[in-house]
C-alpha cells in the first residue's frame, strides 16, 4: 500500500568550509592537551546565538541561546565489566566562545555510519566516525553538531554505533575501544531560532475561508514554512554527560525509556543500567546468559530491538537464532500477573527462529505491533515473518518475503523497518533496497537499475542502503547510503485505506502523499479509457498550505461514495475538498481548528462529512455540511460518545456503524428532519469476551439478510446482522443465533493473513455492466457477484462468489466446511475492484533513469487485471454452467469481453495440452469452455485468435472438441466474417485439408473482391503465393475467381489480356525481410510450431481487437 514517488530530497552538512572556522571541540570529559593542569567543573555552557552561526560552544554543538533543560545525569553504575570514566571536563573561558583554531582534522565529507529517529519523529540523529549531528525533521535542518576532539577519539576510539532514547533526551555513542559516550539533548518548545522578521507586513493576507487551496493567512514568521514547519526551528541544548567503559566487550546495546541494556561478550551477559536510580537507589543489574535456561549456551547477543506497544524485545544470538524476550519484574502485557519470579532473573524468552543452515542465520529483527508480526532478516537476503500469537512462545512462521533478484545481486542485508501503521516493510541491502506489503506483496525496489548511470548522476540512494528509518507517520523514508555523507528523504504515496478503513476508500482508489491527494477517475469512463495508463485518469490536488503548515502529517483521508468529495485530517482539525469545483474548505479560525483532533476515522453521507473527534478528552461524532463554511457554529449535528472510536463505516443507504474502545458496536441511522440531518441510535452490540482487544480491529462491516433489508425494522438489525471483523490479519465472522431467548454469536476465523477485505454488499455504486441489457431488468441474482466477498492475502486476490454460503457454513446449516474460494493471481498490488467492468485496479512503481536528466525518479502507473476469465473457469470447473453463462451475459457489453473469453480458452487449452496424463473427456474443462463460448457471437473469432497464440500441437486438442474446421469456415462465410474465415483457411492448410487453389480459397478471395476488402485480398494473395514459389497456385486461383465472377466475354478477355488484372499479377520472388520469409499468410504469421517449434510464452501479451488494452493472464496492460 506504499509506493515511492518522485526523487528524494538530499540533506547534508555544508560542502563548503570556511578557511578558519571559529569552532570549539568537545573533549568528552577530558582536559584539553594545552590546559591539562587546569580542570574545573563546568558551571555553565556556552550557546550559539543565531547571529554567530559559524561558532560552537564549549560542548562542541551547534545550538541557540537557551537555558538548557538537561535531564538528570545519573551516577555511573558500578557493575561487573563496566567501569566509569568520569572527568571534570574543561570549560575554557567561563562565558566565552573562544575558538581553539581551525579544525584541520574535521571533514564534512565523512560518511554517515548510523541513523536513529525519536519515537515522536521530530528529531533524528546521525553519526560519522568523529561527529554526532542532531537534525530536526520539519523543517529539515541541523540543530546541533558535536565535534569530538582528537584527544577524545584517541582515548575512547571512533564512533561505531548510535543509540537514542525514545524520547530523544539522551543519545549514546558506542566507540571502537569499547566505551559508551552519552550526551543529553534538551529542547525548549517555547522558543524558536532562525525566525524571519518583517518590519512591515501590512500586505500579508489574513486567514480566511479558503476556496482555492492558496496560502490563506499565516503568521508573518511562517510564510516560508512548508508542511509541518509551522512550529519553526526549535532551540536545543546538547551536553556531554559521562563516559562508560565496558571491559567485558560490547556486543550490542539498546536504549529504552527507563534503562540502557548492554549485551557483553566476556562474560556473555546482559546488563540493565537505569538512566536514574530506582526508589531503593539501585541503578544497574546483570544477568549472565549461562543462567538463562531458555537460551543456548556459549552464545552472545549480537543484536537487540524493542517494541513498546507489544512490550516485546527480540534478541539475535551469534548462532543465528532469534528470541522473543520480555523484561521481568512486573506483569507481562496481555497476561495476568504470575507467581513471583526470582529477583535475579531479568528476562524471559522463547526461541522462535531456528536456522537450518547458514543461509537462514538471523541478521536483523523487527516487530510489527499493528499485525502482531516479527520479521527476521536472514543471511540469504530473505525475510521470514512470524506471527506472535501470545507471550508464551506460540510464534509460528507466517510467510516469507523473497528477494526480487538473486542473492548476489542484492548483497548483504543491512536494515529492515516497518512503517508506523505496519502496512509496509522496507529492507536495505548492500546493492539496493526493496519494499513489500505486510504479507509479502512486492511493491518497489531499486535492484533493476543502471548502477553506472546512478553513479554518474550521484544517485547513491538506489545503489545500496546502510540504514533507513520511517518518519512523518510513513509519509517519508530516510535513507543513508554506503560511504556517503548525505541523507536522502524519499517521499511515499500510500492508499487512503491505511489511515481510514472504510468501504468508500476500498471501492474508490485514493492515494495520499506528503502534501497532496490523488484520486482515480476512471470509474465512470468508457471501458477502454478506464483501463489505460494515462496520467489524466488521476485527479491530483494539493492540500492547502495553511493547513499543512501546522497540522501535517495527514493521518486520515476519506472519499465519498460517489467520488465527489474528499476529506483529510492531520494532527488536529480537518479540511475537505470538492473534486468537481476544485475548492478546498478549511477552518476560518485557527483556534477552532486546534480545538479537536480526528480519532477513529471519517466518512461521507451524501454531502455530509461524519468525523469521529476528540475534544478535551471527550468524544463525539460531528456532522459537517460540505456546502457550509467550516466553523464551530455550522456543525450540523453532534453525537456524544462515552469512549473513543476505533473505527466507523457507513453501511447500506442510511446506516452508520461505530465501534468504540468499550468493545461496543453502535448502529446509527441518518434521519432527515426540518431540512437537517441527525444521527439516531437504533441499537448496539457488546462484544465482551469475543473481541479481546478492540484496538486491534482494523476493519468492520456487517451482512443483513435480504428479508431484514427489505421489510425489517432497523432497530432489529443488530439482532440479525452477521458481523465481519478484520483483527490483525485475521478475518473473523460472527454469526448471530438465539439460544434460550439470549442472543449469542458463533465465531470463526474464515481466512488469515489478510491485508484487506471487501464485501460487495457495501458497494454503493455497483452496476452489472456498462449497458445493462434486457436480461437484467428483473434485477440481479445471487450469481451477479453482488453478494461476493473478496480478500487479499498478500499474494493472490481471493473471493467467495456468494457470502451466504459462508454464513451457512458458520451456522452449520449445511456443512461446517467453508466453500472453496476463487484465486486470482496478480503481479501488482490491488487497490479496488471495478465489478461492472470486471477488472482489478492497482498501481505499480517504476524507477526512471534517463541520460538527459541528472537524477533518477519514481513514478507509478495504473495496472489492471481482467478477472472475468478466472471466475468463469471456477464456475465451469465446479460444473456450475448456468452461473457461468449468466455472469458472462452480464458482461457481454464490455468492449473487451471477447478478449476475456479468449484468455479463458487459452489458459484452459494450455493446461490440458500439458497435462500428463490427459484428463478424461468427462473431467476435461475444455469442452465446457467451448460450450460456453458457443453461446456468444464472438465464438468463431475467439477460436481463431486462440490458434494464433498457441503452438500447432495444441490445435489437435482444441479441435477434438470442435466441429471440423471446414464447417467453421463455412459458418464464418455465412456470417460475413471474412477475416475469421481466412483464419480457418490457415487451419485447413495446416491440417492438410486444403488442396492447391482449393475451392475455399477461391470462394473467400472472390467474396473479398466483391466486397472490396483489398487488405484481405492482399493477404490471401500472399498466402497463395507462399504455397508455391512458382506462382502457379496463385494464377490458378485467380483464373477460378474470374470464372466464378461470370464476366462478359469482352471483359473477361480484357482481364486475362496484357492490360487486364491478371496481367498485372507477377509471381512474387522468394525474398526475406529482416531475415525471415515474407510468407506470413493472412497477416497472422506462420503458425507456431511450423517454424523452430514456436513458443506460446508471449501469448498472454497479445490480445484480440476487442481488448487491446486489457491485461491477459499476467495482469500487465498491453
Amino acid at each position: 500500500m506504499y509506493w515511492p514517488i518522485g526523487t528524494p530530497r538530499i540533506y547534508a552538512t555544508s560542502s563548503t568550509q570556511p578557511s578558519e572556522p571559529a569552532q570549539q571541540i568537545s573533549h568528552d570529559g577530558l582536559p584539553p592537551p594545552d590546559n591539562a593542569g587546569d580542570r574545573r567543573k563546568d558551571s555553565s555552557a556556552s550557546h550559539l546565538a543565531p547571529a554567530s552561526a559559524g561558532a560552537t560552544g564549549q560542548d562542541g554543538f551547534f545550538g541557540a541561546p537557551t537555558t538548557p533543560l538537561t535531564p538528570v545525569t545519573p551516577i555511573t553504575p558500578v557493575t561487573p565489566g563496566i567501569k566509569p570514566v568520569e572527568h571534570e571536563y574543561y570549560d575554557g573561558e567561563a562565558q566565552g566562545n573562544t575558538p581553539t583554531g581551525p579544525l584541520t582534522n574535521y571533514s564534512l565529507k565523512e560518511p554517515i555510519i548510523a541513523l536513529r529517529v525519536s519515537r515522536a519523529g521530530h528529531i533524528f540523529v546521525v553519526i560519522t566516525s568523529t561527529t554526532i549531528t542532531v537534525w530536526q525533521t520539519k523543517p529539515t535542518v541541523i540543530i546541533a553538531v558535536i565535534l569530538r576532539s582528537e584527544t577524545s577519539i584517541k582515548t575512547y576510539g571512533t564512533n561505531t554505533g548510535l543509540l537514542l532514547r525514545p524520547d530523544a533526551a539522551i543519545c549514546v555513542v558506542h566507540t571502537s575501544l569499547g566505551y559508551l559516550v552519552t550526551y543529553s539533548i534538551a529542547t525548549d518548545p517555547g522558543s524558536q531560532v532562525y525566525r524571519p522578521h518583517f518590519t512591515s507586513h501590512t500586505n500579508i493576507q489574513k486567514r480566511r475561508q479558503s476556496h482555492i487551496g492558496g496560502p490563506g493567512h499565516v503568521a508573518p514568521d511562517q510564510i516560508f514554512w512548508g508542511p509541518g514547519e509551522g512550529p519553526g526551528v526549535r532551540d536545543i541544548s546538547v551536553r556531554f554527560r559521562l563516559v562508560i567503559k565496558v571491559d567485558a566487550g560490547i556486543e550490542s546495546a539498546l536504549a529504552l525509556d527507563d534503562e540502557l541494556i548492554v549485551a557483553t561478550s566476556k562474560p556473555a551477559a546482559v546488563q540493565c543500567i537505569r538512566w536514574t536510580p530506582d526508589p531503593v537507589g539501585e541503578q544497574a543489574r546483570t544477568e549472565l546468559l549461562s543462567r538463562m535456561g531458555w537460551i543456548d549456551k556459549k552464545v552472545v547477543v549480537k543484536e537487540m530491538t524493542h517494541d513498546r506497544p507489544m512490550s516485546l524485545s527480540t534478541w539475535i544470538t551469534s548462532d543465528g537464532k532469534a528470541y522473543a524476550v520480555q523484561r521481568l519484574g512486573g506483569p507481562r502485557k496481555g497476561t495476568e500477573p504470575e507467581e513471583p519470579v526470582d529477583p535475579k532473573k531479568l528476562f524471559n524468552g522463547y526461541c522462535f527462529h531456528v536456522p537450518k543452515n547458514e543461509d537462514e542465520h538471523a541478521l536483523r529483527c523487527m516487530v510489527n505491533a499493528r499485525f502482531s508480526l516479527i520479521a527476521v532478516g536472514c543471511t540469504d537476503g530473505s525475510i521470514r515473518v512470524y506471527s506472535a500469537k501470545d507471550y508464551n512462545g506460540n510464534i509460528p512462521q507466517s510467510h516469507t518475503h523473497t528477494l526480487p533478484v538473486s542473492r548476489s545481486a542484492a548483497g548483504r542485508l543491512n536494515t529492515i523497518s516497518y512503517s508506523a501503521d505496519g502496512y509496509c516493510l522496507f529492507a536495505g541491502y548492500e546493492k539496493g533496497w526493496a519494499t513489500w506489503s505486510v504479507f509479502g506483496k512486492p511493491l518497489a525496489n531499486s535492484f533493476n537499475t543502471d548502477h553506472k548511470l546512478a553513479s554518474m548522476t550521484g544517485d547513491d540512494w538506489i545503489s545500496g542502503v546502510l540504514d533507513a528509518a520511517w518518519i512523518s507517520g510513513g509519509c517519508e523514508l530516510l535513507l543513508v547510503g554506503h560511504n556517503h555523507e548525505a541523507i536522502w528523504m524519499l517521499e511515499m504515496a500510500r492508499s487512503a485505506v491505511t489511515g481510514c478503513y472504510s468501504s468508500a476508500n476500498l471501492f474508490r482508489t485514493v492515494l495520499q502523499s506528503t502534501s497532496s491527494i490523488m484520486v482515480y477517475r476512471g470509474y465512470d469512463l468508457p471501458d477502454l479509457t478506464s483501463i489505460s495508463a494515462e496520467p489524466g485518469l488521476w485527479h491530483i490536488s494539493r492540500i492547502p498550505a495553511m493547513y499543512l503548515t501546522n497540522q501535517w502529517p495527514i493521518r486520515c483521508t476519506a472519499i465519498s461514495n460517489d467520488g465527489r468529495y474528499v476529506a483529510v485530517a492531520g494532527r488536529r482539525g480537518l479540511a475537505h475538498y470538492s473534486i468537481s469545483s476544485g475548492r478546498w474548505k478549511t477552518f476560518a479560525n485557527q483556534a477552532m481548528e486546534e480545538e479537536f483532533l480526528v480519532r477513529g476515522g471519517m466518512c461521507w453521507y451524501q454531502n455530509i462529512l461524519v468525523a469521529s473527534v476528540e475534544v478535551n478528552r471527550t468524544y463525539e461524532l460531528r456532522l459537517y455540511s460540505r456546502e457550509a463554511a467550516l466553523d464551530s457554529s455550522t456543525i450540523v449535528f453532534t453525537q456524544p460518545l462515552p469512549a473513543p472510536v476505533v473505527l466507523l463505516t457507513p453501511s447500506g443507504e442510511d446506516s452508520l456503524l461505530v465501534y468504540t474502545y468499550e468493545n461496543l458496536l453502535y448502529h446509527f441511522v441518518f434521519s432527515h428532519a426540518s431540512g437537517s440531518v441527525r444521527l439516531v441510535e437504533v441499537g448496539h452490540i457488546a462484544f465482551h469476551g469475543i473481541v479481546r482487544s478492540p484496538a486491534r480491529v482494523r476493519g468492520l462491516s456487517w451482512i443483513l439478510p435480504e428479508s431484514q433489508l427489505t421489510d425489517g425494522d432497523p432497530t432489529q438489525d443488530v439482532a440479525h446482522a452477521s458481523v465481519l471483523f478484520l483483527v490483525d490479519g485475521k478475518l473473523v465472522l460472527l454469526r448471530p443465533s438465539v439460544s434460550d431467548g439470549n442472543l449469542k454469536y458463533d465465531m470463526r476465523v474464515i481466512v488469515q493473513n489478510i491485508e484487506f477485505y471487501t464485501s460487495m454488499r457495501d458497494q454503493p455504486f455497483l452496476g452489472l455492466g456498462s449497458q445493462p441489457g434486457p436480461r437484467m431488468m428483473n434485477g440481479p441474482s445471487d450469481e451477479s457477484l453482488q453478494d461476493s466477498l473478496w480478500v487479499f492475502d498478500g499474494q493472490e486476490l481471493k473471493a467467495w462468489t456468494d457470502v451466504n454460503s459462508v454464513l451457512k457454513a458458520i451456522s452449520g446449516e449445511t456443512t461446517k466446511e467453508l466453500p472453496p474460494m476463487i484465486s486470482i493471481p496478480i503481479d501488482f498490488y490491488p487497490l479496488s475492484l471495478l465489478l461492472n467492468k470486471a477488472i482489478v485496479l492497482g498501481v505499480e512503481s517504476d524507477l526512471i533513469q534517463r541520460r538527459d536528466v541528472s537524477f533518477s525518479f519514481f513514478r507509478f502507473t495504473i495496472r489492471t487485471h481482467l478477472f472475468l476469465a478466472d471466475i468463469l473457469r471456477f464456475y465451469l470447473t465446479n460444473n456450475r454452467h448456468a452461473e457461468a453463462l449468466q455472469l458472462a451475459q452480464q458482461h457481454e457489453n464490455l468492449e473487451y469481453f471477447a478478449h476475456g473469453l479468449e484468455i479463458l480458452l487459452h489458459h484452459v487449452l494450455d493446461e490440458e495440452v500439458d497435462a500428463n496424463p490427459p484428463p478424461a473427456p468427462e473431467h476435461a474443462i475444455l469442452p465446457r469452455v467451448l460450450s460456453l463460448l458457443s453461446s456468444f457471437k464472438q465464438y468463431l473469432d475467439i477460436v481463431v485468435q486462440c490458434t494464433r497464440k498457441t503452438e500447432v500441437r495444441s490445435w489437435r486438442t482444441l479441435f477434438a472438441y470442435l466441429p471440423p474446421p471446414q464447417e467453421l469456415f463455412e459458418e464464418s462465410l455465412q456470417r460475413g466474417s471474412l477475416k475469421t474465415a481466412g483464419g480457418y483457411l490457415l487451419i485447413l492448410h495446416t491440417f492438410d485439408e486444403l488442396a492447391t487453389a482449393s475451392e475455399q480459397s477461391v470462394r473467400l478471395l472472390s467474396r473479398a473482391m466483391r466486397e472490396e476488402d483489398w487488405e484481405l485480398c492482399k493477404e490471401l494473395a500472399r498466402f497463395l503465393a507462399a504455397l508455391d514459389e512458382s506462382g502457379n497456385t496463385l494464377r490458378e486461383a485467380m483464373e477460378m475467381v474470374n470464372a466464378r465472377a461470370g464476366r462478359p466475354p469482352g471483359e473477361g478477355s480484357g482481364n486475362g489480356g496484357p492490360n487486364g488484372f491478371m496481367a498485372r499479377l507477377e509471381v512474387p520472388s522468394h525474398r526475406s525481410v529482416n531475415g525471415s520469409s515474407r510468407s506470413s499468410p493472412l497477416g497472422m504469421g506462420p503458425p507456431r510450431g511450423l517454424i523452430a517449434g514456436g513458443s506460446d510464452s508471449d501469448a498472454d501479451g497479445r490480445s484480440s481487437d476487442a481488448g487491446s488494452s486489457i491485461t491477459s493472464g499476467t495482469g500487465r496492460s498491453v
